[in-house]
């Protein structure tokens, strides 16, 4: 019960690698806040993680909007009394060729992807500021760390979150705050679905036919799991990467070696 007493916030905590990170936390003792505009996702979450007797709260967030991510602070310190954790994962995920990139489909990916972690973190470390101690993670990804001939505004957005990641590190680390984050790979999740559909279409494949040529050049030779991911970030929430901040930790079967 390595995070007994504490207490996590989970953006998009409704379904796939969201879901699994709540559910890894509440196992490790967190109270959670299941902040995610799917109603029934995050009732499930919710459901799931009361089932490990934790506290759990579910707020209504879309990370998108400043007023909802200073009211998703607000309601975890007016039912806990305190924030430990932010864990910045929701995201979005659209495909296209660099010159078909529309300013829309652009300013709609950095929204979620990028915008929404500087200001959910923002929201939240007045809080940790005054506790002198807190652990935000965000969801990067391998895409963050390479390029791409066909999502190039979701690579770049990824890549912001390595950049934010490493200055608000620096920025909070005499605070007590530590700041890292994760760059998953083939993750079968609902939006790998969208992924598979969206660049398969692309290349004139099927969706099934684009993940088994993907999943072919994953090293460890599997796709992975969100729980693979989940179990990452309760490391890096947990006092056993007391030592780490800054960090872009690859989890993804081998395939950014760097």
């Amino acid at each position: 019960m390595e995070l007994s007493g504490q207490v996590a916030i989970v953006t998009g905590a409704g379904r796939g690698i969201g879901r699994a990170t709540a559910l890894e936390l509440g196992q490790m003792g967190a109270d959670i806040v299941v902040a995610e505009m799917d109603r029934e996702g995050a009732e499930q979450t919710a459901a799931e993680v009361k089932g490990l007797g934790r506290r759990v709260s579910v707020v209504r967030t879309d990370v998108t909007s400043r007023a909802d991510l200073r009211a998703m602070v607000e309601r975890a310190r007016a039912e806990f009394g305190r924030i430990d954790i932010l864990i910045n994962n929701a995201g979005i995920y659209r495909a296209a060729l660099p010159l078909d990139v529309t300013e829309e489909h652009w300013d709609a990916i950095m929204s979620v992807n990028a915008k929404a972690v500087f200001f959910a973190s923002q929201a939240a470390l007045p809080t940790m500021i005054a506790q002198k101690r807190g652990a935000i993670v965000s969801l990067a990804s391998m895409a963050g760390k390479v390029g791409s001939r066909n999502n190039l505004p979701y690579n770049a957005s990824k890549a912001a979150v390595v950049s934010m990641t490493k200055s608000l590190a620096l920025a909070h680390a005499a605070d007590g705050i530590r700041v890292n984050c994760v760059c998953p790979g083939f993750v079968e999740t609902d939006m790998w679905t969208s992924v598979a559909r969206e660049q398969g279409k692309l290349m004139g494949l099927t969706a099934e036919e684009f993940t088994r040529q993907r999943a072919s050049q994953v090293p460890l030779g599997r796709m992975e799991r969100p729980e693979d991911v989940a179990h990452v970030i309760g490391f890096l929430v947990s006092s056993k990467s007391g030592y780490m901040t800054g960090q872009a930790l690859s989890v993804d079967g081998g395939l950014v070696m760097h």
